[in-house]
């Protein structure tokens, strides 16, 4: 799977449609899929914002960490101190690189993140069990 993006409030741009407005069965979402693929309630859309993270740019986030029972195993947001760290450095999990690489400043999102994209069989000893998807709310506050 390894990382899917949902917006829950947009950064510096809004998602636009890729493709004419139609009517989709699909229930109203903005979200983006690893590799800048999306899908809006209209149908696929291009990813937008003005401004993204670039390679060796320090990311200021606030983010709570969740396992997919709902179980929050940590927070910047309860720590009251935003989380830091350079784009294409690997100081992350491949989760979160390739789905911050996706959001402008200003946005916050839901990443769901499939343990290969995560902390794989061996998981987080005492903090994350092997195979676990996790959820994080992610806000992009600012580019260093």
């Amino acid at each position: 799977m390894g990382v899917h993006v949902e917006t829950i409030a947009p950064g510096d741009g809004e998602p636009r449609p890729a493709l004419p407005l139609s009517l989709s069965p699909h229930p109203p979402l903005l979200s983006v899929r690893c590799r800048s693929r999306c899908r809006s309630a209209d149908g696929p859309c291009l990813p937008a914002g003005r401004t993204f993270p670039k390679r060796g740019q320090t990311c200021v986030v606030h983010y709570t960490g969740m396992l997919e029972d709902g179980k929050k195993f940590d927070s910047s947001r309860d720590r009251n101190k935003p989380f830091k760290f350079v784009m294409g450095k690997q100081e992350v999990i491949r989760g979160w690189e390739e789905g911050v690489a996706q959001m402008s400043v200003g946005q916050r999102a839901k990443m769901t993140i499939s343990p290969d994209y995560a902390y794989g069989s061996t998981g987080h000893p005492g903090i994350i069990p092997p195979n676990a998807t996790l959820i994080f709310d992610v806000e992009l506050m600012k580019l260093e």
